[in-house]
């Protein structure tokens, strides 16, 4: 599949979540597997603003490949600007940015925040609006070449599952790819996504728009359930990926034939030390330790004495001490 002048052979995406999908999460899932990634969600309307701190979440870097910005917001000429903004990489404060592969927009975040100021999932029962805003962003981006994708959820809840009419209007707008999360806004991200919704937007959209699947693919069996049983172009992983960033490494392990061996506990610890690294590096040692610890404690699912581990990983304030956590004393191996 291709979204603009990328070229994705598995259509294996890094799915965007909040607090998460920052770049040393994108740098590592590549490392590993994922093809593509596509930022946290960025504010539209705080890019207008001049907002520094907003500006630094839509920033990306050579080493990261290709990266799409996910932009929400509900306002037409804000979506238009802040597009253009993000794809010519001049941002608030003076912030440089390397080209993403895309813009994403942002119609499927459920969180209440978001829907109460009528972003998100909220869009989607304003079809007419989701369309009027991928058509806003196609035009702010157009001039730098950089494509427009929109990710959509289901619907809003089970008696408005409305995606392929959401999903055909934004790419009669002008979206180039359509993610579907198999799931409604009310069902937040409880078990048992629709992957017949998947199957209805491929074929609601034109052939040549690549619809990506999004919702429970943990590994290599349910990543080929889904192309089978949707007839989608790509995958988007997210929530499966945290604390186990080999799952793109045994998908594509699967895709070639090849063997894959799941990392034991050792590997996931150095993982787990790798990413809480990465994230120090970015935001510094007391923030960074604050944001990181909760991450971490995801690498240790399974492992023997991992409740232990996670109480002391939250107490933990410095990254010495996470790294004697992780990497020092006793050996915990897996369970």
């Amino acid at each position: 599949m291709r979204i603009g002048n990328t070229e994705l052979p598995l259509g294996l995406i890094l799915s965007p979540m909040a607090g998460y999908t920052d770049r040393a999460m994108r740098v590592l899932c590549r490392r590993l597997g994922a093809a593509y990634a596509v930022t946290e969600m960025v504010s539209a309307a705080a890019l207008c603003y001049g907002d520094e701190k907003t500006a630094a979440l839509a920033a990306l870097t050579a080493d990261e490949g290709p990266t799409a910005v996910q932009l929400f917001g509900h306002d037409p000429a804000e979506m238009r600007r802040a597009a253009a903004m993000v794809a010519a990489g001049r941002l608030p404060g003076g912030v440089v940015s390397c080209a993403p592969a895309a813009i994403d927009l942002n119609m499927g975040c459920p969180v209440k925040k978001i829907v109460s100021g009528g972003d998100g999932s909220a869009l989607l029962r304003d079809v007419p609006l989701c369309a009027r805003l991928t058509a806003a962003a196609a035009e702010g981006a157009a001039a730098y070449g950089v494509p427009v994708t929109v990710k959509l959820r289901a619907g809003w809840d089970e008696g408005s599952i409305n995606a392929p009419e959401a999903a055909a209007a934004v790419a009669a707008a002008g979206a180039t790819a359509v993610c579907v999360h198999a799931r409604t806004r009310a069902q937040m991200y409880a078990p048992g996504a629709d992957w017949s919704v998947i199957a209805r937007v491929r074929e609601a959209v034109p052939p040549a728009i690549p619809v990506i699947g999004n919702g429970d693919v943990t590994d290599a069996a349910s990543w080929r359930r889904m192309i089978a049983e949707t007839g989608c172009d790509g995958v988007a992983v997210g929530r499966a990926a945290m604390g186990n960033p080999w799952v793109f490494s045994e998908i594509a392990a699967a895709a070639s034939g090849a063997p894959f061996t799941p990392p034991d506990a050792d590997a996931r610890r150095a993982c787990a030390w790798e990413l809480a690294c990465a994230v120090v590096a970015a935001h510094g040692e007391a923030a960074g330790v604050r944001l990181c610890r909760g991450r971490i404690c995801h690498f240790l699912t399974g492992m023997r004495g991992a409740a232990q581990l996670r109480a002391r990983l939250h107490a933990a304030e410095r990254l010495e001490e996470i790294r004697e956590i992780l990497l020092g004393g006793e050996n915990f191996a897996g369970a």
